[in-house]
Order: structure tokens, then C-alpha cells, then sequence
């Protein structure tokens, strides 16, 4: 690993670093340190001791848990300027996830101890992890309730609208989710089996409002896939 203080600029409102002058950005900054990480390396394996903090600079995370049944659940995508594995800061936690790097990564880490030492000394850090960790929290809430309440077809197309938020690229086509995005992966992000996945997505590429092909999605009606996310009449 080397000690990397360059681009500091560009993280000014990322993470645990919101609100932060320069010096403060600098200091912290001067404390990490920079890896590179090489497809489908692992950053850290669930259960593992939590011992870093990341934030994704360049390429595409995906976060995995394993059910006490075996079932491997796709928990979501980390894009760049993300943090990974806020629970470092907490005593003797480990990480409740697995992470993969999607692509090639290049990733900035703090130790737990580090950053708990950037924390009293910036007490606005200490602020932006409770929100991250709060927020967090939220999204694991959310996703039990969709689970939990709505149809198979609603989380799929929930989960399409998100990730076009999140990765969307507009084109003449429609908007195009721009990440590798497999009918398993799909599957697993929102609790179903890839043979549901496929047949949904044969139904709406039938009545054109998606385009799929070999880890490829494009949304070409988006109104009308929010309407059946939100469970509304298509037509309205």
C-alpha cells in the first residue's frame, strides 16, 4: 500500500468527510492509504474482523451475505465515492457482508484506529459515520419490508428503477443500466429465483418496456416501470 493525499479535492463532500476544509481534508487524506484491487478480488469475506475503512475511488463494488440456509443474497452495488465497511470504526465488529470487486478497483483504507483518532480530533467525522451507519440501517429496513409486502414483479421493478438512478445512461434506446447486471444478480437483489427473473423480464421485453441480453439491461419505458414499483395502473 502506499500513502496517497492526491485528488483530495474531489472527496471534499463524500462520506465521512462532508464539511471538512482543506486542512482537515488533507489531514485525513494524508492518513490513508491507496490499493488497487484486481477483478473478482475480495476487499473482505462476512464475518471477517472489520479492520478497514474504504472508499471506493475508481470501479464498482458488489455486497454479499450468506444466510444461515446457504442462500447468497446480492445486498447492493458500491459505486465510486462510496465507503465500504463503516463498521470499522466500531470495537470488535466485523463485516456483515462479503465484498467483490465487480471490475478493477482502486480503493483508499483507514484503520479502524486511525479513523476513530480522526474522529476526536474532527468531530464532524464522528457525525458523517452515525448518518452513513444510520443510513445503512434504513436501506436493510427497506429492503425487509419490500420482501416483506410487495410482489415479486414490484421488487424487480423497484430494483431496476434504483439501479437506473444509481447507473442510468440515457440513449436513444431508453436508459441503459450501465453495470454488468446478470438475471442471477437480479435474482438475488431482490429475493427471488433467476427462473422468476428471466420470465418477467421475457413478459416486459415482450410489451417493450425493457432490452436484455447477456448481463445488459435497457429500460426503455421507465414511467411505466416505476408504475408497477409503486403497484399504480400503467396506463397512468
Amino acid at each position: 500500500m502506499t500513502r496517497c493525499v492526491d485528488s483530495v479535492g474531489l472527496w471534499a463532500g463524500t462520506g465521512f468527510f462532508k464539511g471538512l476544509d482543506d486542512k482537515e481534508l488533507q489531514t485525513a487524506f494524508s492518513l490513508a492509504d491507496e490499493r488497487r484491487v484486481g477483478r473478482h478480488e475480495l476487499l473482505f469475506r462476512q464475518d471477517d474482523p472489520a479492520a478497514l475503512l474504504y472508499l471506493l475511488v475508481e470501479g464498482r463494488v458488489k455486497l454479499t451475505q450468506l444466510t444461515p440456509e446457504g442462500h447468497q443474497l446480492l445486498m447492493r452495488f458500491v459505486e465510486r465515492g462510496d465507503m465500504i465497511g463503516g463498521v470499522a470504526v466500531l470495537s470488535e465488529a466485523v463485516y456483515p457482508v462479503t465484498a467483490e470487486a465487480v471490475v478493477a478497483c482502486r480503493v483508499l483504507t483507514w484503520d479502524g484506529e486511525t479513523m476513530q483518532g480522526l474522529m476526536e480530533r474532527f468531530p464532524k467525522i464522528a457525525l458523517n459515520a452515525l448518518q452513513h451507519l444510520a443510513t445503512r440501517v434504513q436501506e436493510l429496513q427497506r429492503r425487509v419490508r419490500e420482501l416483506a409486502t410487495e410482489r415479486v414483479e414490484q421488487r424487480i421493478a423497484r430494483t431496476l428503477v434504483r439501479l437506473a438512478a444509481q447507473a442510468g445512461e440515457r440513449s436513444d434506446e431508453g436508459v441503459r443500466i450501465a453495470m454488468s447486471l446478470s438475471r442471477q444478480d437480479l435474482g438475488e437483489l431482490t429475493g427471488t429465483s433467476l427462473y422468476t427473473v428471466s420470465r418477467t423480464l421475457s413478459r416486459w421485453e415482450s410489451d417493450g418496456l425493457v432490452e436484455s441480453g447477456r448481463e445488459r439491461v435497457v429500460i426503455r419505458r421507465l414511467h411505466e416501470l416505476k408504475a408497477i414499483a409503486d403497484d399504480l395502473p400503467r396506463n397512468g
